[in-house]
């Protein structure tokens, strides 16, 4: 293994622009690629921690979108300010009633950059990953209004495949992105769905 570039060019473009943190560049070429978010939508981030995609997706929504942050680890105070942002320390499986994130209807848009806790055991890591994705698609119609679009991070393997393509039918259109900005060692990739046919 090559001594990983951690600091890499996204990185240091993340520090210059304030944003949380680089994964804000992939959501902003899912963005700019599918068109998943627009103004005055009403979104959800599931795993938001530490909030790049948060700031992202609070700049294109507006004053009139809402983006709610979902995530385990403590509030992030650095979005606590920001007007159409709210944050809540919670599991997204906790959430039985929309309610209990301040919301009366479903999400126009439902956004997942989670990944599990990793073990380095790829076998392992492969499959906790795919349970989460399972876990997600799951819980998405209680929170995705029919019609929306959908942005999940999956970690790459056979099964994942096999899983994804009979989930296919759920959207009017499902695509695959590897961003640009993912590093090249990482298997990850995102799943777009728009038109979320509940």
């Amino acid at each position: 293994m090559g001594n990983f570039k951690v600091k890499d060019h996204y990185y240091q473009k993340a520090k210059q622009e304030n944003f949380l943190a680089r994964s804000i560049y992939k959501l902003e070429e899912i963005d700019q690629k599918y068109k998943v978010l627009k103004a005055g939508m009403k979104v959800v981030d599931f795993g938001y921690y530490p909030g790049s995609w948060i700031q992202y997706t609070s700049r294109v929504i507006g004053d009139n979108g809402i983006v709610v942050g979902i995530d385990i680890q403590e509030v992030n105070k650095k979005l606590s300010g920001v007007k159409n942002v709210r944050v809540y320390q919670q599991s997204i499986f906790d959430v039985t009633d929309l309610t209990q994130l301040g919301v009366e209807d479903q999400f126009d848009v439902v956004l997942s950059d989670m990944a599990p806790s990793t073990t380095g055991i790829k076998t392992v890591d492969q499959a906790r990953s795919l349970d989460l994705v399972e876990s997600v698609f799951g819980v998405l119609p209680r929170f995705l209004r029919p019609g929306g679009n959908f942005v999940i991070k999956v970690f790459d393997s056979q099964s994942a495949q096999d899983y994804l393509k009979s989930q296919k039918n759920l959207f009017g259109e499902f695509h695959f992105l590897k961003p640009k900005s993912t590093r090249s060692v990482s298997k990850e990739f995102f799943v777009i769905g728009k038109n979320f046919k509940a």
